[in-house]
């Protein structure tokens, strides 16, 4: 009979502290996010900006860095790239919309000085980066970091 309810009480623990366990990464929400944009492809700038408008819009604080060719949505005067589909937005408008909900746009060091641009050239709400404080975003384990 012991041995019944001590096989019982081990099997119960077996199954069911991993299940509890796996419950509460699924809880685990990501709150910090950086992301790394450097792709050329307007599919792949729209994909990057919806998702990060859509972290930023489940309460999600959002960091982008835009480098290459990625650096020009970041530009004032420039057309954000093509209409997309379904909707007909621009990686450009996106990343303007991510802007006004809060997030941090930089572009990346290296862009500006090997371009005909200058930081007069870049929208409102964009910065140029600082090595460290990217590196320093990369590094913190609250952060999730996500490339394109």
């Amino acid at each position: 009979m012991i041995r019944h309810i001590t096989f019982t009480l081990l099997f119960a623990a077996l199954v069911f502290l991993p299940l509890s366990a796996m419950a509460a990464d699924h809880e685990c929400v990501v709150e910090n996010v950086f992301i790394i944009l450097s792709s050329e492809s307007p599919q792949t700038q729209g994909m990057a900006m919806v998702l990060a408008n859509t972290m930023a819009d489940e309460g999600a604080t959002v960091d982008v860095l835009l480098c290459d060719a990625a650096g020009d949505m970041a530009l004032a005067q420039g057309n954000g790239g093509p209409q997309l589909a379904p909707r007909g937005f621009t990686p450009g408008k996106l990343l303007g919309a991510l802007v006004e909900k809060g997030a941090s746009v930089s572009v990346c060091a290296l862009y500006l000085p090997n371009s005909v641009y200058t930081e007069t050239d870049l929208a409102e709400g964009v910065a140029v980066a600082k090595p460290p404080e990217m590196t320093a975003l990369m590094r913190d384990p609250k952060v999730r970091v996500f490339t394109f």
